[in-house]
């Protein structure tokens, strides 16, 4: 049976735009421009860069690897689609301004009119979330698949906090078990600073998923309860250089896909272990970040395993030139493909369209 599903999957799913073919002839690189939040400066408020996802965007535009046509374009998760793992209850909490103030470490947005923080913060967020969704199912089609926004692994199914006020990495793998016919286990690789606590908590009695972690003990969230979902877990210390770094990263995810073979790997790549994060407290190079990517790019590719890589955390203005050198990377390595061909239908939009040959097409 072919893994490619309907938009509505298994007897019993709801019906989904998230799922929706996409053409051939677009690249696995989900974003919309929807992802960036800018709201009268609020946003300047958090150490977070809120308009990361477009500045790379724009620096893979300059490289000519991509432009506005080959880019998949993240549709906004529906209530429905959330309703796959958060609570109801969870969800209406987040119609309480004080309660995505709290999640989203703004303070000032307590004292907002609800109907604004949905369109200008959380809007934005569940159409990263959407994009996350997305980007499991093209992953599984194409190979790989790269969301340029998501990792909000610190949210659980009635939980948010530290940013994350959706699911995206479990609502993107409960999705494909429902959904994709012959996935029936994930691995998550959590390389953001931080411990993954949400997606842990989400599947702490799931044998289906398998997740290694590697973060900054010191730091937050420091969820002892979070710790037992998870089988491979790497704990660093302040200032961990690049050598130590790195070789850890490669004999833990070596050993995490040798122990479980499985039909996925969501690859949680934070780029807060960069040297001078103000959260992350690691002392990782720029290189170090591509090399990592690298590393667990092609051990999915030596394997023949799909891979969906979320952007996640990154707290200075550099990262997001870092994210896109590490994809240019990539994609010089052979290891994301080109699929992207002249003068046929754009990606999300209308047929009668036609693209401009991008650089990554004409080699």
């Amino acid at each position: 049976m072919s893994k490619k599903e309907d938009s509505r999957g298994k007897k019993g799913s709801h019906q989904t735009e998230l799922y929706a073919e996409v053409p051939s002839t677009c690249l696995p690189i989900v974003y919309s421009p929807e992802y960036n939040i800018t709201f009268m400066g609020l946003e300047k408020l958090h150490p977070f860069d809120a308009g990361k996802w477009g500045k790379v965007i724009h620096f893979l535009k300059e490289e000519q690897f991509i432009n506005d046509e080959v880019i998949v374009l993240a549709r906004e998760a529906s209530e429905a689609d959330l309703l796959v793992v958060h609570t109801a209850r969870y969800l209406n909490r987040l119609k309480w301004s004080l309660v995505v103030a709290t999640i989203t470490e703004i303070p000032p947005l307590l004292f907002l009119p609800n109907f604004l923080v949905q369109r200008k913060v959380l809007k934005p967020l569940r159409t990263q979330t959407g994009g996350t969704i997305m980007a499991g199912k093209l992953a599984m089609d194409r190979g790989w698949a790269i969301n340029v926004g998501g990792g909000f692994h610190h949210c659980s199914s009635d939980k948010g906090g530290g940013f994350c006020a959706y699911a995206d990495i479990t609502l993107a793998i409960k999705f494909l078990f429902e959904r994709v016919e012959g996935v029936a286990r994930a691995t998550i690789i959590d390389l953001d600073a931080h411990q993954g606590n949400g997606h842990e908590r989400d599947f702490l009695e799931d044998r289906r998923v398998y997740i290694m972690d590697v973060y900054n003990r010191h730091i937050y969230p420091g969820d002892g309860y979070a710790k037992r979902a998870i089988k491979r877990k790497v704990e660093l210390d302040w200032g961990t250089e690049d050598m130590e770094y790195l070789q850890k990263v490669e004999l833990h995810s070596e050993g995490a896909l040798n122990e479980v073979r499985p039909d996925i790997i969501i690859y949680n790549a934070g780029t807060d272990i960069l040297d001078g994060d103000p959260l992350g407290g690691l002392a990782i190079s720029p290189q170090g970040i591509i090399k990592r990517d690298e590393i667990i790019f092609r051990a999915a590719r030596r394997r023949g395993i799909p891979i969906l890589m979320v952007t996640s955390g990154g707290y200075q203005k550099k990262t997001a030139r870092i994210i896109a050198d590490s994809i240019l990377n990539l994609h010089r390595q052979g290891l994301i493909g080109e699929e992207a061909v002249e003068a046929l239908p754009v990606c999300g939009g209308s047929p009668d369209k036609t693209r401009q040959k991008s650089k990554h097409a004409a080699q």
